[in-house]
């Protein structure tokens, strides 16, 4: 089967989103819901909102998916906008609603432990999607990380050229209560520390700001120097689109890599101002995490969803199993080949009237 086959469709039309969250989303909501002890109901926590991915594709996908296989399940949903406070307490309520399972995108990985250990008494299993939380987990389904941080430093030094092995780069990193954080940071590093001169400024960004990366990105400029310095590792593409503002505003035009495909980071793309994305196919991440829940409300088999087994990031828990997505880099010359085949942005999407000619210097129509 050749890579073209594989592809999977992640995103669905406007009108498709639109009644996934008419049918499902209402529903979702905690203070709309009912008693959710009677084994039809799915919790839904997801992150944080800043990241464009979480409320227009995983949170549909994830619902759908639910309803395609659970008709008469309820999906209680809750956005925790960065907060571990507030996401403790709508975990706490699911729990205490009795629902027995819970799809958990943590805020901050650490913060889980107790959580998950008081709803395993309970007989609660949880789901951890996308960010591998500490704690009994249940299952566990995210992309392969560090390989995703190797493809962001291959990208950079790729983007670099000839200049590569003598270049000078600054690392913008993601949050360090994100524990995919670290492995994007090490796969990165285990790149660059071999194929770049040095490592001459490096930062971790709570919550991952944009606001706060494009700070940080000026106070490189200013210890550095404008030519201090050669590309720019951005662990998203959320932090690209300030650290790439901070860059302007001091007159600096350099590599700079991110990641998730989002809209802004295609467009900066397509216009020259982002060198590449890294491009993780969530439909089947969202999809699986979904099949994983419904088969634990019904007591049905799922293993075979989970091939491999994590150890969680302390080390504690070990043996946890897991299904481990792959991604790929995305370039100017490659978004037609994989965003738009795959639908996740049309053409029309992109090609606002401000990107139009520099959508068809890359042949998308």
């Amino acid at each position: 089967m050749n890579a073209m086959t594989r592809r999977v469709v992640i995103g669905t039309a406007a009108v498709s989103m639109a009644l996934s969250l008419a049918a499902c989303g209402q529903a979702g909501d905690s203070d709309t819901a009912g008693d959710g002890g009677d084994g039809k109901t799915i919790g839904l926590l997801l992150p944080e909102n800043k990241t464009t991915r979480y409320e227009t594709f995983d949170r549909p996908i994830i619902e759908e998916k639910i309803k395609e296989l659970c008709e008469d399940c309820e999906v209680k949903y809750n956005n925790a906008a960065q907060d571990t406070e507030t996401q403790k307490k709508q975990f706490d309520a699911l729990v205490t609603q009795g629902v027995k399972v819970i799809i958990l995108d943590a805020v901050d990985y650490k913060a889980t432990k107790s959580w998950v250990q008081q709803a395993e008494k309970k007989g609660v299993k949880v789901v951890a999607y996308d960010r591998l939380a500490e704690g009994p987990i249940a299952a566990y389904v995210s992309y392969d990380n560090e390989k995703i941080g190797r493809l962001q430093g291959e990208g950079l030094v790729k983007a670099l050229g000839d200049k590569a092995k003598d270049a000078e780069i600054v690392m913008i990193n993601g949050s360090p209560t994100d524990p995919n954080a670290p492995l994007f940071k090490r796969g990165a590093h285990s790149v660059l520390d071999k194929q770049v001169g040095k490592i001459v400024y490096e930062q971790d960004i709570p919550d991952w700001s944009p606001d706060e990366a494009s700070r940080k990105m000026g106070a490189a400029i200013d210890a550095l120097g404008k030519d201090g310095f050669q590309a720019v590792y951005s662990a998203n593409d959320g932090m690209a689109g300030g650290i790439i503002t901070a860059l302007g505003k001091q007159g600096v035009k350099v590599p700079v890599g991110g990641q998730d495909a989002e809209l802004a980071g295609l467009q900066r793309i397509l216009k020259g101002d982002q060198s590449f994305t890294i491009y993780k196919q969530i439909r089947p991440e969202a999809e699986t995490t979904a099949e994983i829940a419904v088969a634990l409300l019904k007591g049905d088999k799922w293993e075979h969803l989970t091939p491999s087994k994590v150890t969680s990031l302390t080390g504690e828990f070990k043996n946890i199993p897991a299904k481990l997505y792959d991604a790929q880099i995305v370039t100017k010359d490659k978004i037609a080949d994989t965003i738009i085949l795959d639908k996740v942005y049309s053409a029309a999407d992109i090609c606002t009237a401000e990107y139009k000619t520099a959508c068809e210097d890359a042949g998308i129509k």
